[in-house]
């Protein structure tokens, strides 16, 4: 199977809808305005608060709001100088700024960081424990939640893919990112083995079918 055919490459992945359990976007986007659009999502490591993140910001701009959307993370765990300095200065009483990866910087820098984005309309961010922002969300993963994004992006939901999620849900310990990296990498393993014995076999029949030809010769 080619990367480009593969049903979990990030292509794919980037059009998987984060799906609320037990509330509505209304409802969810009415708490956050009562909030002051101020709050954070909040949830471990790959529980799906970037996949939020980004689903709420179209959602914000349809009301009439300008989205500012920066992130941090393991990789990149600081802004480059003189970043943070400019967005500051450009930030409006319109603008809603979106945080991914809150939790990258330490206390004093957050309470910087806070004062100093209190001129937007809101501040929103994900961090992996509550405490910065009062509670918007809090994202929780499940085996059901990954099987159903499993089933989404293969078209398909059989006992074979629950299994599968269940599995790689308990290896990875709830993170559906990692989940569905391997996901991804077993795909593509299992398609390498197809291709390799279908060709085997082709070239098997080939054998045989040469052999029956020069035994009808003689």
């Amino acid at each position: 199977m080619r990367a480009r055919d593969n049903p979990f490459r990030t292509e794919c992945l980037l059009q998987v809808r984060y799906r609320l359990n037990g509330v509505t976007w209304a409802e969810l986007l009415s708490r956050c305005e009562r909030l002051g659009y101020r709050a954070a999502l909040v949830g471990a490591h790959g529980s799906g608060k970037t996949m939020l993140l980004e689903n709420l910001e179209p959602r914000l701009i349809d009301r009439g709001f300008r989205t500012r959307f920066i992130r941090l993370d393991e990789e990149h765990r600081r802004f480059d100088s003189g970043f943070l300095e400019a967005l500051f200065d450009e930030l409006t009483a319109h603008d809603i700024l979106l945080f991914d990866g809150a939790e990258q910087i330490g206390p004093f820098a957050w309470h910087r960081f806070r004062w100093r984005s209190r001129s937007a309309r809101g501040l929103i961010i994900t961090t992996h424990q509550p405490g910065r922002l009062p509670t918007l969300w809090e994202c929780r993963s499940t085996a059901e939640l990954l099987a159903g994004i499993a089933a989404e992006l293969l078209g398909v939901e059989n006992e074979v893919t629950r299994d599968r999620a269940e599995e790689l849900f308990q290896e990875h310990r709830g993170n559906l990112r990692d989940a569905l990296r391997q996901w991804y990498d077993l795909l593509a393993e299992e398609s390498e083995v197809v291709a390799n014995v279908a060709a085997a076999l082709s070239g098997s029949r080939c054998r045989n079918h040469n052999s029956r030809g020069r035994a009808l010769a003689k």
